[in-house]
């Protein structure tokens, strides 16, 4: 059953009950040949991106240099271990997300950041240009384990680019930020979509398409 309101997260009663076993998927990244599923070396930290179609922020994070792995999943909602098609229907959740597990010695935090807000627009709630849900919705997120730093950096961030956004008479961002999240994998086909099919539909919501400031 579809959620009504698809741009309206559900309450816990009327959230899809999902499963208690996780995605199978291959834990090698396609591109970069690295390890998707922990654990991963105390040196390396994660965050994770909500930027829209999950396909393209992929990519966008999977080649900067310093980043040691990406992959897509769900997180920021309510049904354990959802589908892509219950994710879809608006009745889970979950926003679609971009896991970035990054080298703080080789890319500081601030530039996964400043990506973050240049890739997307994160000013319309629940979309991103035509792909309109709650999955779509803007966000950085962080797990039990995260540094409280990076959390305090990510909303510091966001004050900065809102006032930005402000000068350049432009609505504020509807970003979420939360820590203490549980990140679902997707399926094994989403994985590094793009570079399984480079033909594969990627929407610009760039700072240059959408007509927003550039975060400096």
């Amino acid at each position: 059953m579809l959620h009504r309101n698809k741009q309206k997260l559900p309450d816990a009663e009327a959230a899809l009950p999902g499963r208690a076993t996780p995605m199978s998927l291959d834990p090698n990244h396609f591109v970069l040949g690295t390890k998707m599923v922990p654990p991963f070396l105390d040196t390396l930290s994660v965050v994770y991106f909500g930027m829209g179609c999950f396909w393209g922020a992929e990519k966008v994070f999977w080649s900067l240099p310093g980043v040691h792995t990406t992959a897509v999943g769900y997180g920021s909602g309510i049904t354990p271990n959802p589908t892509y098609e219950e994710v879809c229907s608006g009745m889970t959740g979950h926003n679609e997300l971009v896991m970035v597990v990054f080298d703080p010695d080789k890319i500081q935090f601030s530039q996964l950041v400043k990506v973050f807000w240049q890739s997307h627009n994160p000013t319309e709630g629940m979309r991103q240009g035509n792909d309109i849900g709650t999955q779509y919705r803007s966000g950085i997120y962080f797990s039990k384990l995260s540094d409280a730093e990076l959390i305090e950096q990510a909303r510091s961030s966001q004050e900065q680019y809102d006032q930005l956004l402000a000068k350049d008479k432009k609505h504020k961002t509807t970003s979420e930020i939360l820590s203490d999240i549980t990140f679902y994998y997707a399926e094994e086909y989403h994985q590094q979509y793009l570079a399984k099919n480079p033909q594969g539909y990627c929407p610009n919501h760039t700072c240059s398409a959408t007509g927003l400031p550039r975060f400096v």
